[in-house]
């Protein structure tokens, strides 16, 4: 009888901490720690999403930048510097 108790406490023990490690996913942590090379794969993965979001993120960015820019050319001192880097910008183009 003592034992059957200590059983169940036990089963009820082990079944909480399974779900707080499902919860945590701790499971698919060490899947990709046994597994170094997809880890390495989605990290690549990873950096290139990133990558290419940032490049957009800054593209815009800069044509905002730019647009703005071409407002401000009736300015004396910063209007000649934006006029210029406009020129710039246009013979690239």
């Amino acid at each position: 009888m003592q034992q059957n108790k200590k059983d169940k406490k036990n089963s009820i023990a082990i079944e909480k901490l399974s779900r707080k490690m499902d919860n945590m996913r701790i499971a698919e942590y060490v899947m990709l720690m046994n597994q170094p090379g997809r880890l390495l794969l989605m990290n690549f993965i990873l950096g290139l999403i990133r990558g290419f979001g940032m490049g957009i993120g800054f593209t815009i960015l800069v044509g905002l930048l730019i647009y703005m820019m071409r407002g401000w050319v009736n300015l004396p001192l910063i209007g000649k510097l934006i006029a210029d880097l406009l020129d710039i910008i246009d013979n690239y183009r």
